[in-house]
């Protein structure tokens, strides 16, 4: 399924490959605050929003009682999450040096806002609910939310989209191993496609 999301966002991650030193490192702090502010997230609670995350944004999305504010939150995590590689580099939570890290932060932390927002809804409080006292348990019961890291205290904004620290992957082994894997399987499967489409040409 990873395999999939990844060769039809192609035309989004290249451009996003070749941006420049300042663009990958862009933060909130001198990003845009026109949109909507984002509360920090720290490095423990991340742990657990992101085992909870698909819960979330599938009541979000079934979510009658919205206004504006919300949908515009909720817009913006599935965006940063997409940014991110859906969650899928390794470390990415959890590991606070690597290049995924930030982004990662601001889509679990709009995430949290959106499970926040409907606590407040009627009919979503009750779930919304139970998914809080959830989290909350676990996270006492582990200690994670004493565990904070560099972007612990960043807060985030709707108008500002965070890209991954593309220029810190060579240092950071997982991710390398990661992408120069991805890199072959992509180009295993354009060279099988072009074979394919060799034969039906013939």
């Amino acid at each position: 399924m990873f395999k999939r999301q990844i060769i039809f966002a192609l035309p989004l991650i290249l451009p996003l490959l070749a941006a420049d030193e300042v663009a990958a490192h862009r933060s909130t702090a001198g990003g845009s605050q026109s949109g909507i502010a984002i509360p920090e997230i720290s490095h423990g609670e991340m742990v657990v929003m992101a085992q909870h995350r698909a819960g979330i944004i599938a009541l979000a999305a079934r979510a009658t009682d919205t206004n504006e504010s919300f949908r515009r939150v909720l817009n913006y995590a599935r965006i940063q999450y997409a940014y991110c590689l859906w969650g899928k580099m390794p470390g990415a939570v959890t590991d606070e040096a690597s290049p995924f890290n930030e982004c990662s932060h601001a889509y679990l932390a709009a995430t949290k806002l959106v499970l926040m927002q409907m606590r407040e809804m009627p009919r979503e409080a009750d779930a919304a609910g139970a998914i809080v006292s959830e989290i909350d348990a676990r996270m006492v019961e582990s200690g994670l939310a004493l565990i904070t890291c560099a972007y612990s205290g960043e807060t985030f904004n709707t108008a500002d989209v965070l890209r991954p620290h593309w220029a810190d992957v060579p240092t950071h082994p997982a991710s390398m191993a990661s992408l120069t894997l991805l890199a072959g399987i992509l180009a295993l499967g354009t060279l099988a496609f072009r074979r394919l489409l060799g034969r039906a040409t013939v």
